[in-house]
């Protein structure tokens, strides 16, 4: 079963699927930042979902929006844009201009102000806040979104090309379905994998603090949010079928590029945490991308490595931009869609993140101290100020392999070999070839202070990369050293 049957028909099968596409931060904000700016979180800036940590901020908006590829597109390449949905979670913050703020490279503007909702939402149309109730026939956000942009389709101007971007918040919570959904999906429950509803052993302290068995509203809790969230994906899977079609009416589906992705994954119950995101686990960094247009043969599977921060090189290399002009550190996508022989492809890329947390404790778990946030009533916190961590997921012919290094005072190390344990269960850290483990940290620290072409280097598994130990010893030095001294 799926919810995006239509999807899969209309999309996957006349196109291609990227069964390796991640995210390099697991949350809402900073990945979308992510896509819009072809930026590692680093160079953007954006680092949690407050307007403190750079989400939708004044800073925001005059360093990075002017160069998002929409920017781009509308300003460089004549592109008449759209935007439909949810932007950034702190859009239409008053502090930050407001639902009148309409951010440059937008000649269609219909954002969603703040956070996900499916009634009682406003909008920004244009800049003009439009308030919407609960009433299904005219406010149900999905179906709203699918409506502007068909309208956008039947009027546009005929003369120049088009880009739209429609972000439904679906299936984000509160995973309100549409009322014909209700019923559906009645036995699905969220997948039991062997990661499920087990002690997260030799795992950083967050994760080894969720109570393990799981409770049983904590089960059923999590069970119903999947299955919602399921329901909620109906509307979407409906919304892209009306697109579909609407560009076939128009006779402009053979010339079109169709891209469908996500933010972010999610987790229910691995590792025994309830719900949320923002570990650095496959569940929560991997997410679906596939793509049909012109040139990509149907019915593909593509496994390089890929990640958001290439989808504006790809489609700013689709508008004909010279990508040399930019200042993104991902790599267009148009070489893998065409299927062209011998690419140069990234054997590695970054997953960065930074904890949010409060300075007070919270007041349902006094015994986790200061600094978590996310707690469930069972007192199992989803992050903490130092649930900050960097690293380097690789994929290449010898090694499928995560290293991540914790920004905390045991700078604690997860390693996993994703060929022999896929649900990264075992921490191999302590067991794994020592000069495995110095290469990483030293790329891990290369990725982390990257920008544009130095985000693309060779990395550790590549015939290219080269290695000099005495490195990790001269310019970088504090963080290399305490490092070694842990593991020697």
């Amino acid at each position: 079963q799926t919810p995006l049957k239509k999807t899969n028909a209309l999309i996957a099968q006349m196109g291609i699927t990227f069964v390796n596409a991640y995210v390099p931060s697991a949350l809402c904000c900073p990945s979308r930042a992510s896509i819009l700016t072809g930026k590692y979180p680093h160079n953007h800036h954006v680092v949690n979902n407050t307007l403190e940590g750079n989400c939708s901020s004044k800073l925001w908006q005059k360093i990075q929006e002017p160069y998002t590829f929409p920017a781009l597109l509308k300003s460089m390449c004549g592109y008449q844009t759209f935007f439909a949905g949810k932007y950034l979670n702190e859009y239409g913050a008053e502090d930050a201009g407001g639902v009148g703020h309409v951010p440059p490279g937008w000649s269609f503007w219909y954002a969603l102000e703040k956070n996900s909702k499916y009634y009682n939402y406003t909008l920004s149309v244009n800049g003009k806040a439009r308030r919407h109730g609960e009433n299904y026939s005219v406010d149900y956000l999905t179906d709203v979104l699918a409506n502007m942009s068909l309208d956008f389709l039947e009027y546009k101007s005929n003369f120049e090309p088009f880009f739209m971007m429609i972000a439904t918040p679906a299936p984000h919570s509160p995973w309100t379905p549409a009322p014909q959904y209700t019923k559906s999906f009645q036995n699905v429950s969220a997948p039991r994998n062997s990661n499920f509803n087990i002690h997260g052993k030799n795992k950083h302290w967050l994760i080894r603090q969720a109570k393990t068995p799981m409770s049983n509203s904590s089960i059923q809790f999590l069970d119903d949010a999947y299955r919602k969230r399921w329901q909620t994906l109906l509307s979407v899977d409906d919304l892209i079928e009306k697109l579909v079609k609407k560009l076939e009416v128009n006779g402009e589906l053979d010339n079109t590029y169709i891209f469908y992705t996500s933010d972010n994954g999610f987790h229910t119950g691995q590792f025994s945490l309830p719900i949320d995101k923002r570990q650095l686990y496959e569940f929560d960094i991997k997410v679906p991308l596939l793509v049909r247009g012109p040139g990509i043969k149907p019915n593909q599977t593509n496994k390089m490595l890929v990640a958001n921060i290439d989808l504006g090189p790809t489609i700013l290399e689709i508008a004909g931009y010279d990508l040399n002009k930019t200042q993104m550190d991902g790599m267009s996508l148009l070489p893998l869609l065409r299927g062209d022989k011998n690419v140069t492809w990234r054997s590695d890329f970054l997953v960065e993140y930074q904890g949010e947390g409060y300075n007070g404790s919270d007041p349902t778990c006094p015994g986790l101290g200061p600094g978590v946030t996310h707690c469930f009533p069972d007192c199992v916190c989803e992050d903490s100020y130092n649930n900050t961590y960097a690293c380097v997921r690789t994929l290449s012919a010898s090694w499928d392999l995560q290293y991540c290094e914790f920004d905390d005072r045991e700078v604690f190390v997860e390693v996993y070999n994703l060929t022999a344990d896929p649900h990264q269960i075992n921490n191999i850290a302590k067991t794994i070839d020592q000069e495995i483990l110095e290469k990483m940290n030293y790329r891990l620290m290369m990725l982390q202070s990257c920008s544009g072409a130095t985000c693309r280097t060779p990395g550790v598994f590549d015939p290219g990369y080269r290695f000099d130990p005495r490195l990790m010893f001269s310019n970088h030095g504090l963080r290399a050293r305490r490092f070694s001294a842990q593991f020697l």
